[in-house]
């Protein structure tokens, strides 16, 4: 046996096969929920798995998960990492150029959709042209192009329950598409073996990784049952489907929603006794916040244990809402990022004051990006990570030498984060490189500025973008939506705001008010629409 997903989970099944496995609510509100045991999930994804064999997907070729939350896309996972077909995440919010790009550059020979996508799949189809394979899931809306898709019932009912398939490796490919900030999406590559370290702790986060294959299950079956996971963001984001992941190794319980709805989740909370939830930043958080403060205040909370941001940065000021209306929960502000799985958390006194510190785990260093080497303390480097990393980018080799690069024999990966470390090892995180404002000569990473803007009573969110300016080279600007019901908020306001924690050079001198700030589905910030609206607002004062 070795570090392979599906052998791993079979083990688990193997020793706690009527152990509830999944809950799924479909319609938050309207009752309807699927639930299944571990070994439901497992046959359903036996059965999806022998269908996309009988039907000619070959192990090593790459199918589309172009779905919403649901069982369909953990069977589906689980059917390709049980017939060796490599799955690949599909952002449902991509129209049909981006869907095309994306079809072609991940090389998808199957594709899984939810009918609700049947015209923009449609769109797309004729110019991915190794797509061969459809299987839909659900009822196309009315009108919709007949694809010559499979339901996926049907495919489910001609194939076999059970497993019978041919011998796996920890050499078996999962691919994680990420959208990032800028530039077209990329696949990041990953043996499974190095994402069962990197990205799922080796099986345990809380303790020590799994020594052998087989203690995994040893493990599961030496505890109990009790713990409930949830996994609040789109399974598409590769964070919800690693946690969902985690929560699968420890043998324990993973709850879903189709789409996230504050009020709902609460309620589910509530009613499912969650253990630990995770979301991304304060985009998912804030109206969290607001439906727990408001009209969900009394939510009973006893069973929650830990609430973790990954992938977006939960601010301070919603850490300290937090705090005062779940005092007992342990919140976690996790870093980490699709090419290096987690790099650490933050320290309790990452703020406005003082930045976004981390304790990083001992695979993470700050380098220098030229010569690779480690930075002096409070020089300015990259965070890079080694070890169990990814194999590179797929049908990327360039941008793959540019991010991966080996050490004294050892693999390393170089992430895009600006970052300082200290004499006690303590990572600060400056922002992304690719965001880097050079206002006058100086450098100001958004993220610091956004933190500060966030702290505002009257700010909701916040992004920062920097815009061409004839006298600085570019200024730093602020695109911010204000809270329901707050006054209006003016410049100066703003800037006589920041400047109780931030240098004069880094304080906004340009303010956009939008009604939303525009976001991706995981809650990634997106600086190209953030800078767009700041030039043209700039352009028309």
């Amino acid at each position: 046996m070795e570090y392979n997903l599906a052998d791993l989970f079979e083990s688990v099944v193997d020793v706690v096969p009527e152990r509830e496995a999944l809950v799924y609510v479909d319609h938050p509100g309207t009752g309807a929920e699927r639930r299944l045991t571990y070994s439901e999930l497992d046959e359903a994804a036996n059965r999806l798995a022998h269908h996309l064999l009988d039907a000619g997907v070959r192990p090593g070729e790459h199918l589309g998960l172009h779905l919403y939350n649901g069982v369909e896309y953990l069977q589906t996972v689980l059917a390709c990492l049980k017939a060796r077909i490599v799955p690949v995440n599909v952002n449902y919010r991509y129209v049909e150029e981006e869907l095309v790009y994306l079809y072609r550059d991940a090389d998808l020979t199957a594709l899984v959709y939810d009918a609700e996508f049947t015209d923009r799949v449609a769109a797309a189809l004729p110019r991915a042209e190794r797509l061969r394979h459809l299987v839909r899931v659900g009822t196309p809306p009315e009108g919709a192009a007949a694809l010559g898709a499979v339901p996926i019932e049907k495919a489910e009912a001609a194939a076999s329950p059970a497993r019978g398939f041919a011998p796996r490796s920890g050499d078996d490919l999962f691919i994680i598409y990420t959208g990032g900030t800028t530039g077209m999406p990329k696949g990041v590559l990953w043996r499974q073996e190095d994402l069962f370290f990197a990205g799922l702790f080796g099986g345990d986060p809380a303790g020590e990784p799994v020594k052998r294959p087989e203690e995994l299950a040893e493990r599961v079956a030496a505890g109990g049952a009790g713990l409930t996971f949830f996994p609040a963001p789109p399974l598409m984001h590769g964070t919800s489907t690693l946690t969902t992941f985690i929560a699968l190794n420890y043998g324990q319980r993973v709850v879903l929603h189709r789409k996230y709805v504050p009020e709902e989740v609460l309620r589910t909370l509530e009613k499912e006794k969650v253990s630990s939830i995770s979301l991304v930043g304060d985009a998912m958080l804030r109206p969290l916040v607001d439906a727990l403060a408001g009209p969900l205040r009394g939510t009973d909370l006893s069973h929650l244990f830990s609430l973790s941001s990954s992938g977006a940065i939960m601010s301070e000021t919603v850490r300290a809402q937090l705090r005062e209306l779940m005092p007992n929960v342990v919140l976690l502000n996790n870093f980490g990022s699709t090419e290096s799985g987690s790099n650490g958390r933050a320290t309790d006194d990452s703020g406005p004051e003082n930045g976004f510190r981390l304790h990083v785990n001992e695979r993470t260093q700050v380098v220098d990006p030229a010569t690779r080497r480690p930075v002096a303390v409070g020089e300015i480097g990259r965070l890079a990570q080694r070890g169990h990393v990814p194999l590179g980018y797929y049908n990327d080799p360039a941008k793959t030498a540019e991010t991966f690069f080996e050490r004294e024999g050892v693999r390393w990966v170089l992430l895009g984060d600006m970052a300082t470390v200290d004499a006690d090892g303590v990572v600060t995180v400056l922002g992304r490189g690719s965001q880097c404002i050079n206002t006058g000569g100086e450098k100001v990473y958004p993220e610091e500025v956004e933190q500060a803007l966030k702290s505002h009573p009257d700010v909701y969110d916040a992004l920062v973008a920097g815009v061409p300016d004839p006298t600085w080279g570019s200024h730093v600007a602020a695109v911010v939506q204000l809270r329901a019901g707050a006054a209006a908020l003016d410049l100066a306001a703003v800037q006589e705001h920041c400047r109780r924690h931030l240098a004069g050079y880094k304080v906004p001198r340009q303010l956009v008010l939008a009604d939303r700030i525009q976001r991706s589905p995981s809650g990634k910030a997106d600086y190209r629409w953030a800078k767009a609206v700041a030039t043209e607002a700039d352009a028309g004062a």
